[in-house]
């Protein structure tokens, strides 16, 4: 009887001991708790918004490879002119793709974010020469020296007219321009400016019209040499021309107005900065080319325009992007550099400045320009 009791009592023992321990898992796995259902379908949501992000953002970024002939397929201008913004879109599919862990569609937005931003970085790191001392020094004079080889030059497009002329003449004062280049121009806008008082700071003008109803126009503080109505054999509209003396150096001034990328002018647009092109076989007269090119340096065509030989200002000088349209379209930023100074070998550009003029849909473009 007492090794009956002893045993129970170590049963009993071994029952209590076993109850008050804490059950060991049997596999590891098991200690894994699944992914909630809702936190499932918003990783898959944010996986495929993240896929969907990056493909259009390497899409749109890609499209700046293609060559001149395709860019003039319909809308392509148009996809190419906001390739810049590619990069933020990029950037928020591989935020996207991080907040889902989908690998892949973070490494192609991280190509896409590399590929766009080697092609936009020369805008923000200068390769070429700077603004040499001397330029800086006349620029910060109470008044411009017309007979160096240093000029501040301005360009804007006054919207079929509409532009505040008084708002032109007082940003030509105070930013001391030399020469001035304006696109669509109409004669009631050219009486409006010299009512304004541009003759007091720039005298010789010369306006070319190719429909009688608006032109471009060039105004310089020296005699133009030379006008003519059109320097380029334009498809588009009269480019004119005049040659300005800047420190014994004599400069052909164009006035630029291409054709827009709008439906249905597709492969006029592309035509009309072809006609630019062949400017590049002038050898013998020195170019600075203002206005509105209805293109930016993303566009092949353009590119093609500047070749080995012409250089966008704005670039050169690595001032940044210079979006300067539209600026009448409310909620809509200026997101395109459609305007441009474009100079001859042998020039440097720095100083560049975007300016609102109230009635217009373009930014004026403000660079100051040495030319030797």
């Amino acid at each position: 009887m007492a090794k009956a009791r002893s045993t129970s009592r170590g049963k009993s023992a071994t029952a209590r001991s076993t109850a008050g321990a804490t059950p060991r898992p049997a596999n590891k796995r098991s200690t894994v708790k699944p992914v909630p259902a809702p936190r499932r379908r918003r990783h898959r949501f944010l996986g495929v918004l993240a896929a969907l992000f990056a493909l259009l953002a390497l899409v749109g970024t890609a499209a700046r490879a293609l060559p001149g002939d395709l860019q003039e397929l319909p809308y392509v201008p148009v996809v190419v002119s906001a390739t810049p913004w590619f990069i933020l879109l990029a950037l928020v599919a591989l935020l996207l793709a991080i907040l889902s862990r989908r690998v892949l569609v973070a490494l192609l937005a991280v190509a896409t974010i590399g590929l766009n931003g080697y092609w936009q970085y020369p805008f923000f790191y200068q390769t070429g020469k700077a603004l040499p001392q001397a330029a800086l020094n006349a620029m910060a004079s109470s008044e411009a020296d017309t007979t160096d080889a240093y000029a501040r030059v301005m360009t804007l497009n006054v919207y079929k007219g509409q532009a505040d002329p008084q708002a032109v003449v007082d940003l030509v004062r105070d930013q001391r321009v030399e020469v001035l280049a304006l696109q669509e121009t109409s004669e009631d806008f050219v009486q409006r400016l010299n009512d304004a008082g541009i003759e007091s700071y720039l005298p010789y003008s010369h306006v070319a019209s190719s429909d009688g109803v608006f032109g471009n126009g060039i105004w310089s503080a020296t005699p133009l040499a030379d006008p003519a109505d059109d320097d380029v054999n334009s498809s588009a509209s009269f480019m004119p021309g005049g040659t300005v003396d800047m420190g014994g150096n004599q400069i052909r001034f164009v006035s630029v107005h291409t054709t827009a990328p709008v439906a249905g002018y597709w492969r006029q647009w592309k035509r009309s900065i072809d006609e630019l092109g062949l400017m590049r076989q002038h050898t013998d007269t020195r170019y600075i080319f203002m206005g509105d090119f209805n293109a930016t340096y993303d566009h092949t065509p353009f590119r093609d325009f500047l070749g080995d030989r012409f250089v966008d200002a704005t670039r050169a000088s690595a001032h940044g992007f210079t979006f300067s349209w539209p600026t009448n379209r409310t909620g809509v930023p200026m997101f395109a550099d459609i305007d441009h100074v474009v100079l001859d070998r042998g020039m440097t550009a720095g100083q560049c400045k975007i300016v609102k003029v109230a009635g217009s849909d373009h930014a004026a473009l403000l660079i100051t320009v040495a030319v030797q």
